[in-house]
């Protein structure tokens, strides 16, 4: 079969909270105390997932990982915890965080067409700044290589060392004339952002294109812009998103735009930039309708969609806008807006939750991919298993201890991939 894109998505876990764990993301922290509902998030992520399928597209799924994580906590000290103390209560809302449904940043991906070897290759990302996230990459690895275990086509990298901050493919892009043709790859790092961490260094990036065997000539490195970060825009994929030729991204994504814009078309003539002007859009309106962190896809038909929250189509400046660029006829041809509220309370929009792999499916564990009926049979397990609600005050709880465990178990079962329990 020949190379397509499949869109691994994230299963929203059963201990699914808002404990405002992530500095610099907005929504995370203004949310922070808040009671969630696991159930409606997993049903909502399986929603979009059904949804994506049904326009043709290849779709998988990554599980959750192991939470509570009895390895951080007995790593940090605190398999029973002082309750008066706060920091320790934040630290072990850590180690119940379901924040590894954002599989964007589970690693950076280079398909096999990019590649000296000619395999598709993966680095897990090490998420080094923020310590809910940075426990994930052991775990990940696990999952990826049991998903990608045929080294012919595939070759999966252990994180960079945690020296340098690497989020995976929510700061990398890339474009080309088509998914099964070499493309060019642009890592995006940043500098500083005012009162918030610039998560992604330059060196992680580059590190990554070295394990890669990417050509240096094919590889762009670029400056996210600070205001974009210190306005919220904690990920590249906040503001910018690409699909094969088009670029689609707010005015201030990047440090230097024009000398990006232009590196780009130096490096693939036929690509189109689609850049919203922040006196139509704001960059405050693009952080919160989470317009770019969108799925910018190819569909069957060969015209380019794109997936949006409901918040994007609710925010009248980003409707406003979507509208005219459709009718004046666009290199995006329709917007498919989709309800991820739960996710998007959390901080992660479409593209959070999915990790884009060119490849052929037939190389791929076919427990990791999906179809109408299997999609039916999780949505049975989240509906008998997964927390109705929790409320950050009850993390700790024994009894949600053995809850999420369980719920846990019982998908593991399901797929049949009881290696990773």
């Amino acid at each position: 079969m020949p190379l397509v894109e499949i869109n691994f998505d994230g299963l929203v876990g059963p201990s699914h909270n808002y404990a405002g764990l992530s500095l610099g993301n907005l929504a995370s922290a203004s949310n922070a105390g808040e009671v969630s509902y696991p159930r409606a998030a997993a049903l909502q992520g399986l929603s979009k997932m059904r949804h994506n399928l049904g326009l043709g597209l290849a779709q998988g799924l990554f599980t959750p990982l192991p939470r509570p994580n009895p390895v951080l906590l007995r790593a940090l000290g605190l398999e029973s915890i002082d309750e008066s103390d706060a920091a320790q209560r934040r630290l072990r809302a850590a180690a119940w965080s379901a924040s590894s449904m954002w599989t964007a940043n589970a690693a950076t991906v280079s398909p096999a067409p990019d590649t000296a070897d000619g395999r598709c290759h993966l680095t897990a990302a090490n998420l080094v700044t923020m310590p809910h996230r940075s426990q994930e990459w052991p775990d990940t690895v696990r999952q990826l290589r049991l998903a990608f275990a045929d080294s012919t086509a595939f070759a999966v990298h252990d994180a960079v060392p945690p020296c340098f901050g690497d989020e995976g493919a929510a700061n990398h892009m890339r474009m080309c004339a088509s998914h099964d043709a070499p493309g060019i790859e642009i890592f995006v790092y940043g500098t500083t952002g005012g009162a918030f961490p610039a998560r992604q260094h330059e060196q992680a990036s580059r590190a990554v294109a070295r394990l890669h065997g990417l050509d240096p000539e094919r590889c762009l490195f670029v400056e996210q812009a600070s205001e974009a970060i210190a306005a919220g825009a904690f990920h590249n994929d906040v503001v910018a998103v690409a699909n094969e030729r088009v670029l689609f991204t707010h005015e201030q994504a990047f440090a230097d735009p024009e000398a990006t814009y232009a590196a780009i078309r130096e490096k693939l003539p036929e690509a189109e930039i689609v850049v919203v002007p922040a006196s139509v859009v704001s960059l405050g309106d693009a952080i919160r309708s989470y317009l770019f962190n969108a799925q910018l896809l190819t569909l069957p038909g060969g015209e380019m969609g794109l997936v949006i929250p409901l918040e994007a189509w609710e925010t009248p400046s980003v409707r406003g806008w979507l509208e005219g660029h459709v009718a004046s006829n666009g290199p995006i041809r329709k917007v498919l807006p989709v309800d991820v509220r739960q996710s998007m309370a959390n901080g992660g929009g479409p593209a959070c939750l999915r990790l884009r792999v060119v490849a052929d499916p037939a190389t791929v564990d076919p427990r990791f991919l999906l179809d109408e009926a299997k999609i039916a049979r999780i949505e049975r397990v989240v509906e008998a298993h997964w927390p109705e609600q929790i409320d950050p005050a009850d993390l700790g709880a024994e009894s949600l201890g053995r809850a999420v465990v369980s719920a846990r178990q019982a998908l593991l079962e399901l797929l049949e991939v009881q290696e990773l329990a």
